[in-house]
């Protein structure tokens, strides 16, 4: 059980609160250039290669999650996220209809507690701040306790940056020493809160009694038909999966690889540095991965193939850069079939399309629901049948899923380190949480000429007939 909140703990937050409203208060006259030159400053930074480099590297190292060497490619999240925000109106006036005679107007959410992964401390900051400084919001960050130096090194320099400005260093603040009581409590207080992590996080913002934005669990599963370039599919796969060791729950988990192109994917992922396990090895692999209780093993989380190989009892060959496992049952009782959080992916073999379809659908019943899936085809109509059938909130067609659906340069999708999952998750928006859900909306309407259908248009077929 969680301990009681300590006075301290209680003096610190509040003291926070009472600055974060303050530096508000401060910019509260701001224009929407100058919101935009603060997110301009915001995006150099904390984006430009060395600091964000340096800083994620420093996560990698704290953490002991994820990879060093690839880790600092996340920087293009930051860079993405400021286009994004740019190209947005935040102050005043943000939409005019006229034919509706409706004008919206922006407005801050106010101060935002803003909950942080172990696996991104280095990004969440920066990509919450440039959207809540656009917004001119507050926001105070609560780091994991397992990544709060680097947080806190992220904030430091994003503290700097507006006071290098002249505008007020408390608009971002970042707990020193987290604890549970601790963001229990800043969250209660705090007038949204973004939750980007694990479901007890998510949970916890739900229950705070205030306005929250959560995420949901990832299992991501992607689908390749007879259609697909294969050595697109292999290559994106292998990029998919070693992004950052495979932490992030966008990480392709699964593939459903219909029979006719089954044997051609397999050895198209081994060509890109796949290992394919023996029954045996399969076997000690999951013990690797899972305990007794079907707990993830923290020390084969988002680590290289070699140390989870080297837990497995695997000779592992150099060149093989992550691991796969042939898999048929799907359920709880099939870890395999559930979120792996690894250089791990396990391939199941579908009879033909409709079987991949069914597949799909048992296997998000086992975890995932919300979030993310993707397709490898070329065949429209099947692309769109995919997206019908699984129960997520985004599909990616033709990419690397780790990559793509949080935005990237070569999709439409809205940028951000927050993926909403929607109802399916138990999130309040299945959206990519971004510029729109850092603001309050004033929507002023005018009269406009009558819009009111004839009660014949309204009810076709059953006006004038008989009620019940």
């Amino acid at each position: 059980m969680p301990r009681d909140i300590t006075k301290e703990e209680i003096d610190t937050v509040d003291a926070m609160i009472a600055r974060a409203r303050a530096a508000m208060d401060a910019i509260k006259d701001y224009d929407q250039a100058q919101v935009d030159r603060l997110a301009r400053a915001l995006g150099w930074h904390c984006g430009n290669e060395t600091t964000f480099v340096r800083i994620a590297q420093m996560g990698v190292d704290e953490s002991g999650i994820g990879d060093r060497a690839g880790r600092a490619g996340k920087r293009f999240k930051v860079l993405g996220v400021l286009r994004d925000a740019l190209r947005q109106k935040s102050v005043g006036v943000i939409e005019d209809i006229p034919e509706k005679g409706i004008t919206k107007i922006g407005k801050p959410a106010g101060v935002i507690a803003s909950l942080i992964p172990t696996t991104n401390p280095e990004l969440t900051p920066p990509v919450t701040g440039i959207y809540a400084v656009k917004c001119k919001d507050a926001v105070i960050f609560s780091p994991h306790p397992r990544a709060k130096n680097t947080t806190n090194e992220m904030v430091r320099v994003m503290r700097a940056t507006l006071t290098k400005l002249g505008a007020p260093a408390d608009i971002f603040q970042c707990v020193e020493n987290p604890s549970i009581p601790m963001t229990n409590y800043l969250m209660s207080r705090c007038d949204l809160t973004l939750a980007t992590g694990g479901k007890p996080m998510v949970r916890a913002a739900y229950s705070s009694g205030k306005p929250a934005f959560g995420v949901g669990a990832g299992n991501s599963t992607m689908v390749i038909d007879e259609t697909a370039n294969i050595a697109e599919a292999a290559q994106n796969t292998r990029v998919s999966k070693l992004s950052d060791f495979g932490s992030g729950c966008s990480a392709d988990g699964n593939l459903v690889i219909v029979d006719q192109v089954y044997d051609q994917m397999k050895a198209a992922l081994i060509a890109e540095g796949a290992y394919l396990c023996s029954d045996a090895e399969k076997e000690r692999l999951a013990k690797a991965l899972w305990d007794e209780d079907g707990g993830r093993r923290i020390e084969t989380v988002a680590v290289s193939a070699k140390k989870i190989a080297e837990a497995a009892g695997i000779d592992l060959p150099d060149h093989c850069k992550f691991i796969m496992v042939e898999q048929e049952g799907i359920g709880k009782e099939h870890p395999f079939s559930r979120e792996k959080l690894s250089v791990t992916l396990a391939l199941f073999r579908a009879k033909d399309f409709d079987d991949a379809l069914a597949k799909v659908r048992a296997i998000f019943e086992v975890g995932g629901k919300g979030h993310s899936c993707g397709i490898y085809s070329f065949d429209e109509e099947r692309i769109l049948r995919h997206a019908e059938n699984a129960p997520v909130s985004r599909v990616m067609v033709r990419q690397p899923q780790s990559k793509a659906n949080a935005g990237s340069f070569s999709n439409g999708m809205p940028m951000t380190s927050s993926l909403g999952c929607g109802i399916w998750g138990g999130n309040i928006t299945n959206e990519n949480v971004s510029l729109k859900h850092y603001m309050n909306v004033t929507w002023v309407a005018r009269p406009i000429p009558e819009d009111r259908p004839s009660d014949e248009e309204l009810f076709g077929e059953f006006y004038n007939t008989e009620v019940m």
